[in-house]
């Protein structure tokens, strides 16, 4: 009984994890470029009282033996790097990757890496994101541009007002052996690890890269209705869990008082 209320607290341990992993993806469901998360949990050792296909006496083997698990503890949260929606905002630095990849920019750190297409002109007509931190490479608008495009390539062409060409660049693309290895660090930015692997530069629309389209913004991969379902079973088997060691708690309490 005692090791039934020490289960069961695993059990409301791991609900309590994924409720707040559900609770972080509801928040941001609004979110430019946000990856909604996923909890994983797997099971604890196992306590053997018998082992299957121990020797009898008879000399025969035991078919089934006696095992009873210690629980549940969680092993990851894990980012799903699905598509999310887009939205067409009209503005012409605004850019959705459709695909594999993210944009590069830089910050006071070193290198980060986003799904959040949310571009504007700096002072300096630099390309930089909500934070005033620069797309990579480094790219300057004229101060004399009508216009501006972006191909799927990411070939970035700023127009005059007669339609000429005052400057071109290309903008990359990353991709990553292991996107799910990448560490969140909020802000929509991600920053490489050791299991994400190194950064993989790339051209938009070729290999394995994804194109861009300009004038629109991924939104948020969070599935609302999902994520309440989701909500609604870990409340369910927090309760469950918690009736357990409530039950345990009567038959510990129904043996003392048989030795009273």
């Amino acid at each position: 009984m005692i090791r039934a209320m020490w289960t069961a607290t695993t059990g409301m341990s791991a609900q309590e994890l994924l409720i707040d992993t559900t609770a972080n993806n509801l928040a941001n469901v609004n979110t430019t470029g946000f990856k909604k998360s996923r909890a994983n949990f797997e099971d604890i050792f196992y306590a053997t009282v018998r082992d299957a296909g121990a020797a009898t006496e008879t000399g025969g083997t035991i078919p089934v033996g006696i095992q009873i698990g210690m629980g549940v503890h969680p092993t990851s949260v894990q980012k799903v790097f699905l598509q999310g929606d887009y939205e067409q905002t009209k503005n012409e630095l605004d850019m959705a990757i459709e695909g594999n990849g993210f944009f590069q920019v830089m910050t006071e750190t070193g290198e980060i890496y986003t799904r959040d297409g949310n571009f504007n002109r700096d002072a300096d007509g630099y390309i930089v994101n909500a934070r005033g931190e620069r797309l990579q490479p480094d790219f300057s608008v004229p101060s004399d541009t009508e216009s501006i495009t972006i191909d799927q390539n990411g070939t970035i062409t700023c127009l005059s007002s007669g339609g000429d060409t005052l400057a071109t660049a290309q903008i990359p693309v990353y991709t990553f052996p292991n996107s799910a290895g990448l560490k969140a660090i909020g802000k929509n930015a991600f920053v490489e690890t050791p299991a994400s692997g190194d950064a993989i530069q790339g051209v938009a629309g070729e290999d394995n890269f994804g194109t861009i389209a300009q004038g629109y913004l991924e939104m948020s991969n969070v599935d609302a209705i999902e994520e309440m379902i989701q909500m609604i079973v870990a409340q369910r088997a927090y309760e469950m869990n918690s009736k357990t060691i409530q039950t345990a708690d009567e038959m510990m309490q129904t043996v003392s008082n048989l030795v009273r």
